[in-house]
């Protein structure tokens, strides 16, 4: 019930990385924690010895130094269900670990493919390790693309885009509030005689006690029983599709052709590979790098410049920091949409550029914005 840390609510916003399939906070916790606990189990598994959940919980909570718990191995079943094979096993040795060693322990043994053996007996090698481990991302990426799936669903119109093609999140979508994984269920000891409950108290000792403790276990038993079946559910969350106030009164014809607009574009943006991302990228520098262009010609007082002694001059320049190999990309987009206004000379070994210095840079901007609108509705 409390609020969860504001870096992990907005985890996905701050990453310093292209936008992409980002997985929430908890994901990549979880996701770092098969890691260890895999790593773990391939070095006992690999030795020949039990994997017990005890040891490997040591193992992962002194490297991570976070809690891990039963639960969080159901949470790993259940985005790799062929991770682990899980049983509860007695006479396993428990070195002073504060067990006996007639008590059931939960067991871990890593499921391996035919063929992956050394000297005759499974082997967890470490490419195994990292096929495991990608498979273990894969298997989160596929679950927030479920929830993904069903926010775009409820926007209108509805949007879909087939998971293959997708290459990043609706901006509307928050990534860091998808539910947690439900754990998988995991195996439980024998449990004999044991009662759990007070009805189950109440019927093995029916005739034993008191009419009073009868009473009281009555009591107990009833209140729980209304207790699980009063539960409230847990609240939905709004769907985006709702018509504000503010567009009351609008034609709906209007705004049904503004949506499908709209639909039509989040779904190139959602689509769009991460090289034209960098391409518009680029186009989006261009006008602002265009009069710093022009102004190096004019205080260099040449008609041509060595690519390279165009791309210092132009890095020194620009405000925005930019190494010499990215400039020259810059360029040769200039000379690619603007060749009647940069052009590129190969001679000998070096490459020119040159310049029309008469050219108005007030059309090329507008020339330039056009290529922009243009790179951005395809």
């Amino acid at each position: 019930s409390e609020k969860a840390p504001a870096f992990e609510r907005f985890h996905a916003l701050a990453q310093d990385a292209p936008p992409g399939l980002a997985l929430p906070y908890k994901f990549k916790v979880l996701a770092e924690m098969f890691r260890s606990a895999d790593a773990v189990v391939g070095m006992l598994f690999n030795r020949a010895e039990t994997v017990t959940f005890a040891r490997v919980k040591q193992g992962v909570q002194d490297v991570m130094r976070k809690q891990f718990e039963e639960r969080h191995v159901g949470q790993i079943k259940a985005v790799y269900p062929g991770s682990y094979r899980l049983r509860q096993e007695r006479n396993v040795p428990t070195f002073g670990s504060g067990v006996k060693r007639s008590d059931y322990q939960l067991t871990l043994e890593p499921l391996l493919g035919e063929g992956e053996e050394v000297d005759g007996r499974p082997h967890l090698s470490a490419a195994r390790l990292l096929q495991r481990r990608r498979e273990f991302h894969r298997g989160l990426v596929r679950i927030v693309l479920q929830h993904h799936k069903a926010f775009l669903a409820s926007l209108s119109p509805p949007l879909a885009v087939p998971d293959e093609e997708l290459t990043r999140w609706h901006p509307r979508f928050n990534v860091d509030e998808v539910p947690d994984i439900a754990p998988a269920e995991l195996p439980r000891p024998p449990r004999g005689d044991r009662v759990a409950t007070a009805q189950e108290v109440l019927s093995a000792a029916r005739g034993v006690m008191t009419p009073k403790m009868e009473k009281a276990l009555a009591n107990v038993a009833l209140k729980a029983a209304g207790a699980s079946a009063g539960r409230p559910e847990a609240p939905k969350a709004p769907s985006p599709s709702g018509t504000s106030d503010a567009l009351q009164g609008v034609s709906q014809a209007l705004l049904e052709r503004v949506r499908a607009k709209e639909a039509q574009r989040m779904r190139a943006l959602l689509t769009r590979a991460p090289q034209r991302e960098e391409r518009l990228a680029r186009l989006a520098r261009l006008p602002a790098m265009a009069r710093v262009l022009r102004g190096v010609f004019v205080a260099e007082k040449k008609a041509a410049l060595s690519l390279d002694v165009a791309c210092a001059r132009m890095s020194d320049s620009c405000p925005t920091r930019m190494s010499p190999g990215d400039m020259e990309k810059h360029l040769r987009l200039f000379a690619e949409l603007l060749p009647d206004w940069v052009s590129l000379h190969a001679l000998r070994t070096d490459t020119y550029i040159k310049l029309d210095k008469d050219k108005d840079l007030g059309g090329i901007a507008e020339r330039l914005a056009r290529a922009i609108k243009e790179a951005e509705a395809s």
